[in-house]
C-alpha cells in the first residue's frame, strides 16, 4: 500500500512538473511573440533603439547642443538632460511612456505635435532649480501600433530640433506685444464665461470650485480645489493665466482645447495626493483681446464638461 501510495505521489509531481513546464514554455511563447522588434521602431523613430530583458524597447534623444548650467554647474545629458521613450508590449500592439526635455519656447510646439499624432501629454514640470537656461519635461503616452508610435515620438523631437535649428539660443518670451497696466469689462467676461468674477486693481478674476474628498472629509474651493482665471491688462490687449482642475478624464481634452485656441499650458501636474476622486492641475498662459481669451477659456471649460458628463 505504502509503495503504492509513493507511486502515485512521484506521479503527481511529474504530472505536475510536465504541466508547469508546459505552462512556462507557453508563456514564453507569448512573450516571444509580443516581444517588438527594436530595429523596425529605431528605424520609424530615427534613433537607436535598445531592448531591455524584460522586452521594453527604448529610444533616446540626449539634448547636448545647448548648454545647461544647475547652480552653476554643467549639466551632461546623462544627469538628466535626456529625453527617452520606452516601448512595452501589450496584446493590441504596444503602449508607449516617455520624458521629454524642452526649453520654455519648445513646449508648445511639442505638445501641438503629441496631439497632432495622437499622443497624450501627461505631466508638465521642472526637475531643477537654478537652471539656465530653464529647463523642463513633458511626459507623453500612447497605445497603438509601435512603429507608429515611434514615428509619433519622432515628430515630437523633430518639432523641438525645428526650433533649435531656426533660434540656437532658447527664447526668453513668448513674443508679441506685452500688456500693459489697465482695466478689464468684467461684465463681459462673465458673459462669456457665464460666471461671476471678482476685480482687484483692474484685474478680473473667475473662480470656478470643485469638489473631492480626502480622509473622509469633503472639500472644496475653499481649500483651493478651483479652476481660475485672471484676466490683466486691457480690453484690446490682455494676459490670461490660470489653473484648470481636473480629473483624469478631463485632462487630455483641457490640454487640447487650450492649445487650439493659442494658449500656453505651463504646467501639468498634481496638488494633492490621495484624494477621491484625482485631480490634475493645468497653469497656462496666454495673450490676446480679453474676449478672445475669454472665448478661448470657455471653449476648455465646454471640452471639461463634455469630457466629465462622458465619464459619468
Amino acid at each position: 500500500m505504502n509503495q503504492i501510495i509513493t507511486n502515485a505521489i512521484r506521479g503527481v509531481a511529474l504530472l505536475a512538473l510536465v504541466a508547469g513546464t508546459g505552462w512556462f514554455a507557453l508563456a514564453q511563447s507569448k512573450t516571444d511573440h509580443a516581444r517588438l522588434d527594436a530595429d523596425k521602431i529605431a528605424q520609424a523613430s530615427g534613433s537607436k533603439a535598445t531592448t531591455a530583458p524584460d522586452g521594453v524597447v527604448r529610444i533616446s534623444f540626449p539634448r547636448n547642443e545647448v548648454l545647461v548650467k544647475v547652480d552653476g554647474m554643467r549639466l551632461e545629458p546623462f544627469a538628466g538632460l535626456g529625453s527617452w521613450a520606452a516601448f512595452l508590449p501589450t496584446p493590441h500592439g504596444a503602449m508607449v511612456m516617455g520624458d521629454t526635455v524642452v526649453f520654455q519656447d519648445e513646449v508648445s510646439p511639442a505638445m501641438d505635435a503629441a496631439f497632432a499624432r495622437g499622443l497624450e501629454v501627461s505631466a508638465l514640470h521642472n526637475h531643477f532649480f537654478f537652471d539656465e537656461p530653464k529647463v523642463y519635461f513633458m511626459h507623453i503616452g500612447g497605445h497603438g501600433d509601435p512603429e507608429k508610435l515611434a514615428a509619433d515620438v519622432k515628430a515630437v523631437w523633430d518639432a523641438i530640433k525645428k526650433v533649435r535649428a531656426d533660434h540656437a539660443v532658447p527664447a526668453t518670451g513668448f513674443g508679441g506685444k506685452t500688456p500693459q497696466e489697465g482695466t478689464i469689462d468684467a461684465a463681459s467676461i462673465e458673459k462669456t464665461l457665464g460666471h461671476k468674477s471678482e476685480s482687484q486693481k483692474g484685474i478680473v478674476k473667475v473662480t470656478i470650485g470643485r469638489e473631492a474628498a480626502m480622509r473622509d472629509s469633503k472639500f472644496g474651493a475653499s481649500m483651493g480645489l478651483t479652476t481660475w482665471a485672471a484676466f490683466s491688462g486691457t480690453d484690446d490687449l490682455a494676459a490670461v493665466d490660470g489653473d484648470f482642475a481636473m480629473t483624469a478624464a478631463e485632462v487630455q481634452p483641457v490640454l487640447r482645447a487650450l492649445r487650439k485656441s493659442g494658449i500656453h499650458i505651463v504646467a501639468l501636474h498634481n496638488h494633492m495626493i490621495g484624494e477621491h476622486p484625482a485631480y490634475y492641475f493645468t497653469h497656462f498662459w496666454g495673450k490676446g483681446s480679453a474676449a478672445d481669451l475669454a472665448k478661448a477659456i470657455k471653449s476648455a471649460l465646454a471640452a471639461q464638461e463634455k469630457a466629465a458628463q462622458a465619464a459619468h
